[in-house]
């Protein structure tokens, strides 16, 4: 183990990171991605939900909320990796307890994001800092475009489910030029009635493919002669290798937008 107390992760919880890192445990499929284009061979295990780098072949411990503990500590990871929204906080005490480290992230914004996968890969995992994170922060080096529109961003249907506040998508959009219309909601993810929505006004309805998977023929329909942009839900809503292309992506996606017909 290392001397003292230990780093501290994004909580500001004591972390006791052993002095070599070589079995890590992703339970986030952001953190998956990673860690395992950055140093291929630590992730030991990881969620059913962590599709990519594609190929990863890794024992799978099902998913974000649902964690088969048990499986996670027999894999003996050095580190166990989190994040505050993604994972219970009752599933995280049962794996500190059981002794083995584990390192949480707070992501809801983009400088967040950057900041926290640098202290992640360099201090929890003991690696070097990848090209492709140097190469992210470029990337999202520009300037607030001039054109803002305002716009709902659903995330879910049955019933209507919208990003709210204080969340890493709605800083992204907001980065590209998109303002959500929910921004000041109390809640991070309200729940709005489909005629609430269209009573908004927005001028850009915003469907990502995750968690819903919105398609041409399923959600623009909803929001008649309104401009509607079908977007990866992986670049919007993922941290990782993805943020490097995302801006790209998502722009010319964003710029794609159609009025859908009644």
């Amino acid at each position: 183990m290392t001397a003292g107390p230990g780093p501290r992760d994004d909580t500001g919880a004591v972390v006791p990171v052993p002095g070599r890192v070589s079995r890590v445990v992703s339970l986030v499929p952001s953190l998956t991605e990673t860690v395992a284009v950055t140093a291929p061979g630590l992730v030991a295990g990881a969620t059913d939900w962590c599709t990519h780098p594609g190929g990863l072949d890794v024992p799978r411990v099902r998913g974000t909320k649902n964690p088969d503990l048990e499986a996670v500590i027999a894999l003996r990871p050095d580190v166990v990796l989190a994040n505050e929204e993604e994972n219970r906080p009752a599933d995280l005490a049962a794996l500190r307890a059981a002794g083995l480290p584990v390192w949480v992230t707070v992501i809801r914004t983009l400088d967040e994001a950057l900041a926290s996968l640098r202290r992640l890969l360099m201090v929890a995992c003991q690696l070097p800092v990848p090209a492709w994170l140097d190469a992210a922060e470029r990337s999202w080096d520009r300037p607030d475009p001039p054109v803002r529109r305002q716009a709902v961003i659903p995330i879910w249907r049955r019933p209507w489910m919208v990003l709210g506040r204080d969340t890493f998508a709605g800083d992204v959009l907001a980065r590209l030029g998109v303002e959500n219309l929910y921004a000041g909601d109390a809640e991070r993810y309200p729940k709005v009635p489909l005629d609430d929505l269209l009573a908004a006004r927005p001028d850009l309805v915003v469907l990502p493919d995750e968690p819903y998977r919105f398609t041409a023929g399923d959600g623009p329909g909803c929001f008649p002669g309104l401009p509607a942009a079908l977007v990866s839900g992986r670049h919007l809503t993922w941290y990782g290798p993805s943020l490097a292309e995302a801006p790209q992506i998502l722009a010319a996606q964003l710029a794609a937008a159609t009025p859908s017909r009644p």
